[in-house]
């Protein structure tokens, strides 16, 4: 097809030959396709403030066009203008939606944070799924927000403020270290960890694929796999950590957690992601010679279209 072709023309050559390695021919055809041409931006009503009726209703007052998500009551995909163009509305303005990736509302949405619980929020910025995660809770609890790098904290404050989750305390420090400070202290960690981003390419905006390397991966394997050990201390026995990524690779993906689950034993679990999603695939279990923990089929990769993002999420629960 003249996309793939494309896309194959445009994106970085080593990450061409990792994709038709790790993936079968037919799949990896389809996210070199869901690569190419457009994707329609999404929002999130803030029922913090409002209902996504009403947000409806402000939409059709402007004649923008959406479609619901049959997944997530509080999502709407925008199908006829731009996410520039919603940021001029009231409704933005006021915090009363929040501009986000259908992809970015899974993690919350499996960890299920409930009213009253301590969560733990590895790296926060800018706050999509902080905020999502305080809505969830109604408010009620205490969710601790950690970002290292200063411009993305006040970027993450400053969400915090516009959407009303006054149960954030937002943190500017290593989430690396601060998750170490205290030992089986939170009911649930949100570890949405640093990566490539190889989920957001799109081949025609090169901004998304210009600065990937190899390099990159290996940099933030390593990232994350420290930031995967702090969150197992700092989450309770029988408490849960959602692993997620926008990238699909599977070494900043299924072997983190493969050598987790070495390391950490019976102590781990995968648990299985019910959540019904038009556009995922289970886990892999087989890399290249490697076979992983056969578990790992529990957790999600999503393949990248016109809709999503290329995403992975996993969710562990600590057994003691």
């Amino acid at each position: 097809m003249r996309s793939i072709g494309e896309a194959r023309a445009k994106l970085p050559q080593p990450f061409i030959d990792k994709l038709y390695e790790y993936f079968s021919p037919l799949l990896a055809d389809k996210i070199l396709q869901g690569y190419t041409g457009i994707r329609y931006p999404s929002l999130r009503a803030n029922t913090l403030k409002t209902d996504v009726r009403t947000v409806m209703r402000e939409l059709a007052q402007y004649n923008i066009k959406y479609q619901r998500v049959t997944w997530y009551h509080d999502a709407l995909v925008i199908t006829s203008c731009t996410e520039r163009e919603l940021m001029q509305l009231p409704c933005y303005e006021k915090g009363d939606i929040y501009l986000q990736t259908l992809s970015s509302m899974l993690p919350p949405l499996i960890l299920q944070p409930q009213p009253g619980e301590k969560i733990l929020d590895l790296t926060a910025a800018p706050g999509s799924k902080t905020t999502q995660m305080a809505a969830i809770m109604g408010n009620q609890g205490q969710i601790i927000a950690v970002e290292i790098d200063y411009i993305r904290y006040q970027r993450l404050q400053y969400n915090i403020i516009k959407q009303g989750a006054s149960i954030v305390q937002p943190v500017h420090d290593n989430g690396v270290i601060f998750g170490k400070k205290e030992a089986n202290a939170f009911d649930k960690v949100l570890l949405d960890a640093p990566c490539s981003g190889e989920g957001l390419f799109l081949v025609n905006t090169p901004g998304t694929y210009r600065s990937w390397k190899q390099k990159l991966v290996d940099h933030c394997r390593h990232l994350q796999r420290k930031l995967l050990d702090t969150a197992i201390y700092a989450v309770k026995p029988k408490g849960y950590i959602l692993y997620s990524t926008c990238t699909i690779n599977p070494l900043e993906n299924e072997l983190i957690i493969n050598d987790a689950l070495k390391q950490y034993g019976d102590q781990l679990r995968v648990v299985a992601i019910n959540i019904q999603l038009p556009n995922k695939m289970a886990g892999l279990t087989q890399i290249d010679n490697l076979t992983l923990n056969p578990s790992l089929a529990n957790s999600i990769r999503i393949i990248p279209d016109k809709y999503w993002e290329g995403f992975y999420c996993c969710l562990l629960q600590k057994q003691y």
